[in-house]
């Protein structure tokens, strides 16, 4: 059985694909790997130079030089060495096939599409010999793994990253919830501005305008933070609100709770939408 089942090189800057492996398969998880090559490559310069996507049977493992990622699929089996050994030395015949101006001119997917003859007998070097072929060493890539091991990453993180910046985001859902949020909280504040009460007491109000703020931020834009300071902002809106328990009313303060519980619950939980893409794997 092979271990290295597919191959795909991407222009960093934007995900322009430029040559791929041909691919006969049908394997179900593979189908499902190659469909999510199309969201990493969106990442690929938000994400670290080397990484490991892990699924079920079959891994993505990914390396970015010189503004050009390669990807591979493997079966989990594959030593992680080996896989990135395929990468560098797929690195190496790009890199000696193709200049950069050649990358940085390309304008239509699959430029380099004569490519694919040169991916298809690596593949078959690796999946029969399973080592290196070119300069690189399996030595010298175990030794640069170990001092800068590859981040293990997962398909949410990495559609997170996408964010807003790719245009991924229902924009709708975002906008109304901030408008949302930022209306109700300005309504409460400016109520409590004109309240006499208000000199006299601490600066809760504000706090909780600054809390929600930053709610609409997270929901937003993509933090490794994001779980922590969720729950922690949702905390100190919280007590905020029961500090305030005086110039509000029970049923303002459960309205107010609820909105922070539903901002916390839809930055947490949320997702990118489907979009088709003329650009296929």
């Amino acid at each position: 059985m092979a271990l290295i089942l597919f191959a795909f090189v991407v222009r960093v800057r934007d995900g322009l694909p430029l040559s791929a492996s041909t691919d006969f398969q049908h394997n179900k998880e593979l189908q499902e790997r190659k469909q999510q090559l199309k969201v990493i490559s969106k990442s690929l310069n938000l994400l670290p130079e080397r990484g490991i996507i892990k699924g079920h049977e079959l891994h993505i493992y990914f390396l970015s030089s010189e503004g050009v990622a390669y990807l591979t699929v493997c079966a989990c089996s594959l030593p992680v060495a080996v896989a990135f050994c395929f990468l560098e030395d797929l690195r190496w015949e790009f890199t000696a096939s193709f200049d950069n101006s050649a990358v940085a001119l390309a304008t239509r997917p699959y430029p380099f599409l004569e490519f694919d003859s040169t991916i298809q007998k690596l593949k078959q070097h690796y999946n029969q010999s399973g080592g290196p072929s070119l300069g690189v060493t399996l030595a010298e890539v175990q030794e640069e793994l170990r001092l800068s091991p590859p981040q293990v990453l997962t398909m949410e993180e990495v559609q997170l990253t996408n964010g807003v910046a790719n245009g991924h985001v229902d924009q709708a859902a975002a906008c109304g919830m901030v408008v949302f949020n930022l209306s109700q909280n300005n309504f409460w504040y400016c109520l409590l501005l004109v309240d006499r009460s208000l000199n006299e007491s601490s600066c809760q109000p504000r706090f909780l305008f600054f809390f929600s703020l930053t709610q609409c931020h997270l929901y937003l834009f993509h933090s490794s933070l994001k779980k922590p300071l969720s729950f922690t902002l949702l905390t100190l809106i919280f007590l905020c609100n029961i500090f305030l328990f005086g110039l509000r009313n029970v049923w303002q303060l459960a309205f107010h709770i609820s909105v922070a519980c539903l901002s916390t619950l839809l930055s947490l939980n949320r997702k990118l939408l489907d979009r088709a893409t003329d650009i296929g794997v």
